[in-house]
């Protein structure tokens, strides 16, 4: 896979909402770390009942977030995740910007569990895993134009790694899932800070 991994520009309130359900962002989840599954298999990892994640599979499909995988048919039918980056929420619509805030909403509240639950578990981790993991708060001063090019570096780094999601054999020993989050934006209004 090229380090540049497609990048889908996300503006239709639909699929946004497409996306925007704690189900459906776990399902994209297991299809990024342990693809192809079945409706079946994501329904033991989940919780949910198979006829649940066959249609929110569905959904995810409709909008091109996910996709059959070669193989089986029928009710054995396995699915994959189609890797890309999404871009949303920069739209002066009412209607997609609400639909982007309900989007991240759910993605705030997922990576805020995870962080829960790696935070739970920690000490029963290997040493190594432990001094690898991290977390970083700054406080910059910074132009629009440093904040995109800040960000136009992080999504370089993090792009390189994307072909280990559909390329196993891509994946070094002991290599993990890792959950990565980022985030920049100012913390007063342009006003403020006159």
């Amino acid at each position: 896979m090229s380090s540049k991994v497609p990048l889908r520009r996300l503006s239709d309130p639909r699929e946004l909402r497409a996306l925007a359900h704690p189900a459906r962002v776990r399902i994209v989840e297991e299809l990024a770390f342990d693809s192809p599954l079945t409706a079946t298999e994501l329904a033991d990892r989940l919780g949910e009942s198979p006829a649940n994640c066959s249609w929110h599979l569905r959904q995810l499909a409709k909008f091109g977030y996910v996709e059959e995988a070669p193989g089986r048919a029928g009710r054995r039918r396995p699915w994959r995740i189609v890797v890309q980056s999404h871009s949303y929420g920069d739209s002066d619509d009412p209607l997609e910007a609400a639909a982007a805030g309900a989007l991240e909403d759910v993605l705030e509240r997922r990576d805020e569990e995870e962080l829960e639950a790696w935070r739970r578990r920690e000490q029963a981790e290997p040493k190594q895993w432990r001094e690898a993991a991290f977390g970083t708060r700054s406080y910059l001063w910074l132009t629009a134009a440093e904040l995109t090019e800040l960000q136009a570096g992080i999504y370089d780094l993090v792009v390189r790694h994307l072909d280990r999601f559909t390329d196993p054999a891509a994946r070094p020993p002991g290599s993990r899932p890792i959950r990565f989050v980022a985030k920049g934006f100012p913390t007063r209004t342009a006003s403020e800070d006159a």
